[in-house]
């Protein structure tokens, strides 16, 4: 795949790019970067991927070879599932994270995120890039001077245009892949749903304060929003913060799981 000249190009000395630089050391699980490497190996634009629809067929292919390591067979549904929810970890990722950590809304835009694929037996997503300097800030942001900045009037403001940014991202991706799966749109968007809640949460966790986090989450979903399902669904259980799924990512049905503790069909 050819990458695009803007994307080679792109300087990572904008404010956005250090704000990525800063949270890039605080994930073990998944790469975070601005830019892609020179050798782009397994990343893909986010819009190459919605553009090409057979590439979530051949990226579930993989999986299910990984199941039947696991599971002894694979299925359908859990293909589904997994790559459903990975892929909108990526933009739920990346804006919970910039959100959290510095006040600022990248684009969400398909073009301007990428994401790779591990190169180990089980395919997830192993690393997110950002690809574009544009973001969004509040009025007392030191870079809200920068020709990339784009000043918004306090933060609910603020969580309301990543809201917007992100319905739109996750609009695209609904529609380009429930076409080649058997999940209903409703169940796409509840997905939809917990990859936003869930990336505000893990953002917290990640930045080690994870109280932070959960306020943020209700912050970007205070109540219901169309297309997505739900209000934010965190709740503090047993002593640590936990949340009810609104979607599943059908494990369950793979011989001798069980259901995640968060899934929707047991969750307390």
């Amino acid at each position: 795949m050819t990458i695009p000249a803007n994307v080679r190009t792109r300087h990572a000395s904008t404010p956005v790019a250090e704000s990525i630089t800063r949270v890039a050391t605080r994930s073990d699980d998944v790469e975070v970067r601005f830019g892609l490497p020179a050798d782009r190996g397994d990343w893909y634009l986010c819009s190459e991927m919605l553009e090409d629809p057979q590439l979530f067929s051949r990226w579930r292919k993989a999986l299910a070879a990984w199941l039947v390591d696991e599971y002894g067979e694979s299925s359908d549904r859990a293909t589904a599932g997994y790559v459903m929810g990975w892929y909108l970890g990526v933009a739920g990722g990346l804006a919970g994270l910039l959100f959290h950590s510095a006040r600022r809304v990248p684009s969400l835009k398909p073009a301007d995120l990428a994401f790779r694929i591990a190169d180990d037996d089980r395919p997830h997503v192993a690393g997110i890039a950002l690809l574009s300097d544009d973001f969004l800030c509040l009025p007392d942001d030191p870079a809200g001077n920068h020709p990339a900045a784009t000043v918004v009037a306090d933060e609910q403001a603020l969580a309301a245009v990543l809201r917007t940014r992100y319905i739109a991202h996750a609009a695209a991706f609904v529609s380009a892949y429930a076409p080649t799966v058997r999940l209903g749109r409703r169940m796409l968007w509840a997905a939809a749903t917990d990859a936003l809640d869930k990336g505000a949460w893990l953002a917290g966790r990640t930045c080690g304060d994870e109280a932070t986090g959960v306020a943020d989450a209700a912050m970007l979903l205070p109540h219901r929003v169309e297309p997505l399902t739900s209000a934010s669904t965190m709740r503090f259980v047993d002593g640590e913060w936990t949340r009810k799924r609104e979607s599943c990512c059908f494990t369950y049905v793979l011989p001798g799981a069980d259901a995640c503790d968060t899934c929707p069909r047991v969750c307390r």
